[in-house]
Formats: C-alpha cells, structure tokens, sequence
C-alpha cells in the first residue's frame, strides 16, 4: 500500500513539474507564440497570406473598404487609390495604394495592418502585399503598391458572419526602426527593368508549391517551358484544352497565361492568376533566365575538351 501511495505521489510530481515547465515556456514565448496564433487562426482581425485563392467564387457579395494612416515621425503620405471595392466570396481583387516620401532623405517604413470587424481576420486572405517586409523608398518618390486579395467562401457558413456586409482593411506604415529584408518600393514601377531575383522569390511564393523546374509535381515542370509548346511535357496528364490548344509559350503568351489561365485557353485545368503585371514579368523574366543557364551550361559541356 504505501508503495502504492509512494508511486502515485511520483506521478503526482512528474505531471505538476510538466504542467509548470510548460507554463513557464508559454509565459517565456507568448508574444511569438501569439503572433503565429494570429498569423494562423486570423485572430483580433490579422489577415491570412496564401499562395493563391480558393477557386471558388459564391453569389455572396460583400464590400472591402480600406482605411490608411501614417506615424509622425515617417515623412510619408500614404492613401487608397480606391475608397471601396465589391467582391463576391473567393473572388480574386487587386487593389492599389499610394506611397510618397516627403522627406529629402530615403526611408524606411513597415506598414501594419488589420481587417474589421475581427471575426473576419480569418476569412480575408492576402496572396501579395507590400506589408510582409521593410520598404524602402526615395525622397520625392511617389509609388503605386498593389494588393492582392480575396475573401474566403467559408465566411459564408459561419453563422456569426451572416451580417457582415462590410469589411475595412486598414494600413498603417511605421518608420523601421531596426530594418530587416528590406524591399526597394521601386520595384513596382511599371517602368523598371524585369528583375529575375525578385522573379526567383516569387516562384518559390507563388508557384512552387504545384510546379518544380525540372519534375512533374501538381503542375508540369517549368523550367524548360520556354522550349517546348503547351501541353507537351512528358509525364503530366495535361487537359484535352490545353494539350491541343496549339500554343507555343513565349514571353508575351506566358505573360498572358498567368494573368488569365482561362481567357487564353478556356477549359485548362490551371485555378490560379497572377494579377499583378509587375509580378508576372518578374516571374517570366526568371524562367527567362534558367533557360538562358541551362543553354550557357549546354555549350560550355560541349566546347569542354575529351577527357583523356
């Protein structure tokens, strides 16, 4: 019996000290821990960030309203370029916002950003924005940022959701105190040259996840796409609309093609866009890249002598 007791009473103790430690590790981690759980559930009105929408639209239309504002100390203005916007649930929308620097130095700011009311938090989706990372801009420099969007089908079946017509979006840019994986602002200039490392980043967010360079994954392999015609990668079971849609992918048709898979070819089994043209041309001009790789590679395999 008192062996009995003794062993309990370890057990005891050994649940108590795991429960503390546990505790102890909650109270010493719970700002990162909290910010993931916003990161993750959408709590207290943070947005999801996805790598494409949904692919499914609901007659459900809901209003998107977006609301700016600046800290003092960042000589910035900072607007909407669009008070409003109507999408239907799972709707893909780009939407567009205004930055100038003032000042007469290059700065660097951090937006923040929320959605109300918050129960929303966990249905309005961001698949590009400018607020994941540190931007700089130019004094005197005025940019047009775009931000890419959609609000998940699923709120329509929470019934704590049903009388949510309205949504706001609100930004705000803080000065950086301390920059970290700073972003030029320069790089949404329509007018700026392709740039095939930001290309390279944006494949690995928005396109690795279905498509490989060089195997068949979800999607067919990309990294030879520029050297073939549509449909023809071997070992992807392609649909009868592309297969035979008789295309050959230059940049101009790619370009295409990721802004509106559909419109070029109706009935292709592709869901996802790419909407914003900076984007796309970043994306393509790194696909234009490894192919202009692969091809050095080749002719420097060729040239190379006879091993003896």
């Amino acid at each position: 019996m008192a062996a009995g007791r003794r062993q309990r009473n370890v057990r005891t103790v050994v649940v108590l000290g795991g429960i503390l430690v546990a505790m102890l590790t909650l109270v010493a981690f719970s700002v990162p821990l909290y910010r993931l759980f916003c990161a993750a559930t959408g709590y207290n009105g943070t947005t999801q960030r996805v790598v494409a929408d949904a692919g499914t639209i609901s007659r459900r239309v809901v209003t998107v309203r977006f609301s700016t504002s600046v800290a003092p100390d960042l000589p910035w203005r900072f607007a909407p370029l669009q008070e409003s916007v109507k999408v239907h649930l799972g709707e893909e929308k780009l939407v567009y916002f205004s930055a100038t620097n003032t000042g007469t130095t290059p700065t660097v700011g951090h937006a923040t950003f929320n959605v109300t009311p918050a129960k929303i938090g966990l249905y309005f989706d961001k698949i590009q924005c400018f607020c994941f990372s540190d931007e700089l801009l130019a004094p005197g420099k005025t940019v047009t940022m775009p931000v890419d969007f959609f609000v998940d089908p699923a709120l329509d079946k929470d019934p704590e959701a049903k009388d949510v017509d309205t949504i706001t979006l609100s930004y705000t840019f803080f000065r950086a105190e301390k920059p970290d994986d700073i972003e030029n602002l320069s790089r949404f200039d329509p007018n700026a040259p392709p740039d095939p490392v930001r290309g390279a980043k944006l494949f690995a967010e928005r396109c690795s996840g279905c498509h490989a360079l060089d195997r068949v994954k979800i999607g067919p392999p990309l990294g030879t796409v520029f050297d073939r015609a549509a449909g023809s990668a071997p070992g992807y079971p392609y649909s009868p609309a592309l297969r035979h849609a008789s295309l050959a992918w230059t940049v101009a048709n790619l370009d295409r093609w990721l802004a509106d898979p559909q419109a070029l070819v109706p009935g292709n089994k592709m869901p996802i866009k790419v909407l914003e043209a900076n984007a796309r041309r970043d994306i393509v001009a790194y696909l234009e890249h490894i192919r202009a790789d692969r091809r050095t590679t080749a002719a420097t395999a060729g040239a190379a002598p006879a091993a003896r």
